[in-house]
């Protein structure tokens, strides 16, 4: 068979013949083929051995040593055309192969493969920015963005919420939470997250939302007696504790400008929604017990170093009860009866301690129920609609204990309103 040459091998050819012949010296034809005297010297040696032949490396022609063996190359096909795995972008699937099925291959090799049959990365394609970037923040713990992501996360075609904060400086998400709707519960839950694993940080970034931020129409209905005490602006049940906490929160004007956050939620839509379609997990109660796992993962993966060490996080102090401090605070004064009414629903203490037509504290959640705090003690309360019709024999903390499933299914349904359809509660009503 007739061996072709190229015109790089040609020229090649053409020079170490001539310094051969002596029209050229050594350093000549070095300068020449940009090469060494040494590897002129070698080139030489080899043309006179074995003509033209000698200027081609020893390994043209021959298999690669480190080429992928055919059924390699069948199984990582059919490993990418499985359901758990059709959806992966490129790296995400060789960190899989690798994870999972003890598969270790270079990108470029996987991409050769990949795309020889016609399978393009899932996210090769990307929307120009137009905007410009804004520089990370210098310190963990200084700036955190919060965000919800409605999304099909579990591939059933109902969208479900991720509510999030992630770490400016570093990139880190330091608190991860499942919910069915964007809602108030889902941002305390992911601020008890990070409250428990770095601290208290210096300021919060989330957007205008009314969880966070009271609308206009709801700072024009203040009370008298507010108005009296010289409040021009009502707050959050959010907005309070974070004002509890000594934690600044300014509202993004645009989505673009918490474009850190953004960026993450397209980054592990992709990534969480198959891994844990690999785990199995097709529920919000698996999903948030997967969590913590997920993000230790994508730390390792996607973090990076502050450009100054020191953080910004500050250790909550031992006397704070999160529990406490993370639910609903209101003010109220019960009647004559000793009630008092949360949502049109009457709630009665059931201790004679405590006289009617004082004001009480009353702190709620899905972790603690409804207290009432009055005089710094604490006092749990039951709907009037769970009361039987005489009381006075029964022992108070059996019938609470009881009858607090009602209690909780109560509060769970208001901090877990969709805060699109509802208006979240405020610190004054």
């Amino acid at each position: 068979m007739e061996t072709l040459y190229n015109m790089t091998e040609i020229k090649r050819y053409t020079i170490i013949n001539k310094s051969l012949e002596g029209g050229i010296t050594v350093s000549g034809a070095a300068k020449r083929l940009g090469l060494s005297d040494r590897q002129v010297k070698r080139l030489r040696k080899r043309v006179k051995e074995y003509g033209i032949d000698g200027i081609r490396h020893g390994n043209k022609g021959r298999p690669s040593s480190n080429r992928v063996p055919e059924e390699m190359k069948e199984q990582i096909i059919g490993l990418k055309e499985l359901d758990c795995y059709k959806d992966t972008n490129f790296t995400h699937f060789r960190e899989l192969l690798a994870e999972r099925e003890e598969i270790f291959i270079s990108y470029t090799s996987l991409y050769n493969i990949l795309k020889s049959v016609g399978i393009i990365s899932k996210r090769k394609h990307r929307t120009k920015k137009t905007h410009r970037l804004r520089a990370r923040r210098l310190y963990f713990g200084e700036l955190i963005q919060a965000d919800a992501s409605p999304h099909d996360w579990f591939g059933t075609g109902e969208k479900v919420t991720l509510h999030g904060f992630v770490d400016d400086a570093t990139g880190k998400p330091t608190g991860l939470y499942f919910s069915k709707h964007e809602c108030l519960f889902g941002y305390l839950e992911v601020t008890r997250q990070m409250l428990e694993n770095y601290g208290i940080p210096e300021e919060l970034y989330p957007d205008k939302h009314s969880i966070f931020f009271p609308t206009l129409k709801q700072n024009e209905n203040l009370t008298i007696e507010e108005q009296l005490a010289g409040r021009t602006s009502t707050k959050t049940q959010f907005g309070a504790i974070m004002d509890r906490l000594g934690i600044d929160m300014h509202p993004a004007p645009t989505a673009e400008a918490k474009g850190r956050i953004e960026r993450f939620w397209n980054t592990i839509q992709d990534r969480l929604m198959v891994e844990m379609g690999l785990e199995g997990i097709k529920t919000i109660e698996e999903a948030n017990m997967y969590l913590p796992k997920f993000i230790k993962k994508y730390n390792e993966k996607f973090a990076v170093k502050p450009k100054e060490e020191k953080s910004k996080f500050i250790p909550v102090p031992d006397f704070i009860d999160l529990d406490y401090l993370l639910a609903m605070k209101f003010e109220r004064k019960l009647d004559r009866a000793g009630t008092f009414t949360i949502q049109n629903k009457k709630f009665q203490i059931l201790d004679n301690k405590i006289l009617p037509n004082v004001k009480i504290t009353i702190y709620m959640s899905n972790k603690i129920g409804i207290k009432v705090i009055y005089k710094d003690k604490r006092y749990d309360a039951v709907c009037i609609e769970d009361l039987p019709s005489n009381y006075a024999n029964l022992t108070f903390n059996k019938f609470c204990k009881e009858h607090s499933v009602h209690t909780l299914e109560f509060v769970s349904v208001l901090m877990e309103y969709d805060a699109k359809q509802h208006s979240p509660l405020l610190i004054s009503s």
